[in-house]
């Protein structure tokens, strides 16, 4: 009796721990060694050379032009050369819906670094992007982003932060769109972590609707804590504009909660 209950027991154990398939794994894939040296010897390598070239050109226009326009010109054309190079196409859905003329807030789940390069080449307007302040001590990466407009928010000390939050409202009012993550980092896992408290901070404050943007694949081509880029097929699956017309600070959790609803619907649908 009590074998059985240690052999169910250990089962239990086994399935608890057994690794979960990548949410948008492709069946039967696989990126063996070939994929590797590829990604390595090629991908990589080519990835930091537009990087620091691109950085260093972008260098006398970070200094004379403090709107970001110009260092936004730079950001695309980096982009535009790595998604090339990655050898990965995205589809688009939903973004014809939207209205990009008027300033809205880009909610967008965060799985991998190569979410930043397909928004910028396949968000067809300038934005600027709310980053945490540990991106600003990656060099080149970091210069750019100070730069170029972004909104750097302290999350360790959102008190330190009071004076971008201002700027990005007002950025945010006077037309310019904002991309932000709203789980503050990358998923380790694939899955879409809960949200920040006051992630839509900025939009109720402008009063400005909030487009939920799902990206889909992007973990499984780069997750964390790896160089190795797994070409395939990638998605940007834009939603419906939710309105934040008349609400208050006091709504943040019901936005957040709509809001997370919303990319989750368009991140896990088939």
């Amino acid at each position: 009796m009590n074998s059985s209950v240690e052999v169910e027991s250990g089962a239990e154990a086994a399935r608890v721990v057994a690794p979960r398939r990548s949410p948008h794994a492709i069946p039967g894939e696989k990126h063996g060694w070939l994929s590797r040296l590829r990604s390595y010897f090629i991908l990589d390598p080519l990835i930091w050379v537009y990087t620091l070239v691109l950085g260093v050109l972008a260098l006398p226009g970070g200094w004379f032009d403090r709107s970001g326009r110009r260092l936004h010109w730079f950001s695309r054309a980096w982009s535009w050369l790595i998604m090339k190079t990655i050898l990965s196409p995205v589809k688009v859905t939903g973004l014809e819906k939207i209205d990009t003329l008027k300033p809205h807030v880009y909610a967008v789940n965060h799985a991998s670094a190569v979410d930043i390069p397909v928004l910028y080449v396949y968000l067809p307007f300038q934005f600027r992007i709310v980053f945490k302040k540990e991106l600003l001590i990656y060099p080149v990466v970091g210069w750019q982003l100070k730069r170029s407009g972004q909104v750097c928010i302290d999350q360790q000390k959102p008190t330190n932060s009071i004076a971008a939050i201002r700027s990005a409202v007002k950025s945010l009012k006077a037309g310019m769109p904002l991309v932000i993550f709203p789980e503050g980092g990358r998923t380790p896992d694939g899955e879409i972590k809960p949200f920040l408290p006051g992630a839509f901070f900025l939009a109720l404050k402008a009063q400005v609707d909030i487009v939920p943007v799902a990206l889909v694949g992007t973990y499984e081509l780069l997750p964390m804590d790896t160089y190795h880029i797994k070409c395939r097929p990638l998605e940007m699956r834009v939603g419906k504009p939710i309105s934040t017309t008349g609400l208050t600070v006091r709504d943040l959790e019901a936005v957040s909660a709509k809001v997370q609803k919303a990319i989750e619907s368009l991140y896990y649908a088939a």
